[in-house]
């Protein structure tokens, strides 16, 4: 495959493509509507991908850090960092008439979106571009849609995975080349519109019997009987490979992340939540894989695969569409 090299110009590029982009990583107190950002990280570039500049900032979440041992950012790290408020401004000049460049795109902007949202500002972004979405439109030949894949395809080395500086440092040097790819083959970049928060509910209701909390905070929501999945069971997870819909997953043990929101992530990615682990089970997700619960024990003896939560959240990023 031959790239275009530094020599392209605006002249040959498609007149379609954007004139800039913002590559974008957040890292968060978790997944859920109610999570923060601890730290984000902007590299600004042109519109060949070339780098014009970058900056990087922690964000005092107001809460628990949530799962340190993914972003390593402790509560004395980030006590005496600045509230999203205060780096808004700075924030948005980064994005400011460019498109927002990530890897799943749509959990950095749904983060970004609702903190603007809390603040009673409104992000100045109108456009992203997800790099799983382009990868699979240039069908790379990536074993997953990992971030560190990408980056292994295109010969980037990573130094901090899960810091967002040098989460958007490898995407930015791995986007270049995307970027030029689709530009030779005049593909389609995958722009989706976004639509910024215009309002946010900052008080939470009062808890109710039949509620429970995330993070100890003062966010609820009900228990609920969920539909049933609507894709068959694909059997179980392989490593290394990407969750796919339909496949069946237990939960087991604590989780840092409330329960039902850890649920409600999976189920909507179009995953099966399992009461119970059986030999149909695809995934046993538990903090303590060495405690005799009754999920674990049977797990073991069926040899169903077992996974971490900050490990499973990661493969929430990426699950595969269930089969045709």
């Amino acid at each position: 495959m031959t790239m275009l090299d530094d020599r392209t110009t605006a002249a040959t590029w498609p007149a379609a493509y954007p004139q800039g982009y913002a590559v974008v990583d957040v890292e968060t107190t978790g997944l859920a509507r109610d999570d923060r950002i601890v730290s984000a990280a902007v590299y600004r570039l042109d519109a060949q991908g070339n780098v014009e500049d970058h900056w990087y900032t922690l964000v005092n979440p107001e809460r628990d850090p949530g799962p340190v041992w993914i972003h390593g950012l402790t509560s004395d790290l980030l006590e005496g960092a600045p509230l999203f408020p205060e780096i808004a401004a700075e924030f948005s000049a980064r994005l400011d008439g460019r498109v927002l460049v990530a890897h799943n795109a749509i959990f950095d902007w749904q983060m970004i979106a609702r903190e603007y949202a809390r603040a009673e500002r409104t992000a100045p972004v109108r456009q992203r571009l997800c790099t799983i979405a382009l990868s699979k439109e240039l069908s790379l030949p990536l074993p997953n849609h990992k971030l560190e894949s990408l980056a292994a395809h295109y010969g980037v080395v990573q130094q901090r995975a899960h810091n967002a500086l040098d989460d958007a440092r490898v995407l930015a040097e791995a986007f270049r080349p995307s970027l030029h790819t689709a530009a030779e083959r005049n593909v389609r970049l995958p722009l989706l519109e976004c639509r910024p928060l215009t309002e946010w509910a900052s008080t939470p209701a009062a808890p109710r019997i039949g509620y429970q909390a995330s993070y100890h905070t003062n966010s609820w929501r009900p228990s609920r009987k969920r539909p049933p999945c609507p894709h068959p069971n694909p059997g179980r997870y392989e490593t290394d490979k990407p969750l796919k819909q339909g496949m069946r997953v237990a939960f087991s043990g604590d989780t840092s992340i409330d329960r039902e929101l850890l649920e409600d992530r999976a189920f909507e990615a179009g995953l099966h939540i399992a009461g119970s682990v059986s030999r149909l089970t695809s995934l046993l997700v538990t903090n303590d894989p060495d405690a005799a619960t009754s999920k674990t024990v049977k797990a073991k003896s069926f040899g169903t695969p077992i996974v971490d939560e900050a490990a499973f959240t990661q493969l929430l990023r990426d699950v595969a569409p269930a089969d045709g």
